[in-house]
């Protein structure tokens, strides 16, 4: 995801539709989306502001932080699928997460039920 407009930017911007310039030639001028430029008067209009959202950006919610537990539950439900996994962690973590999880600590990953029978042929 890119990274937000700056400031100085936005404010230019918004002076030259101020100005009476056409959002057309705005959106040509700087470079932005018009989708951008929308907001942006959007959230003046409703807050006398139009300066970038902060606080929403949460990155992962969901890790796993005790690795020393991550390591006994793997052991203890080695034969599960990642999205088995995932759904019995104590906490709530996506079948991705528990990827992420197995690569850190060095565990190969494991593969779903499925792709045990995807070798063997039908006359086996």
């Amino acid at each position: 995801m890119p990274g937000a407009y700056s400031q100085d930017l936005r404010e230019k911007a918004i002076a030259a539709i101020d100005c009476g310039v056409p959002k057309s030639e705005v959106i040509t001028m700087f470079n932005i989306s018009r989708d951008s430029l929308d907001r942006w008067l959007k959230r003046r209009a409703e807050t006398g502001s139009f300066q970038a959202i902060q606080g929403y950006q949460q990155g992962h919610s969901h890790r796993i932080v005790d690795w020393r537990a991550f390591r006994t539950f793997v052991k203890l439900h080695g034969d599960k699928t990642q999205a088995e996994l995932a759904e019995l962690w104590h906490e709530p973590v996506s079948s991705r997460t528990i990827s992420r999880a197995f690569a850190r600590i060095g565990f190969a990953r494991k593969k779903t039920r499925a792709a045990k029978f995807a070798g063997k042929s039908e006359r086996d």
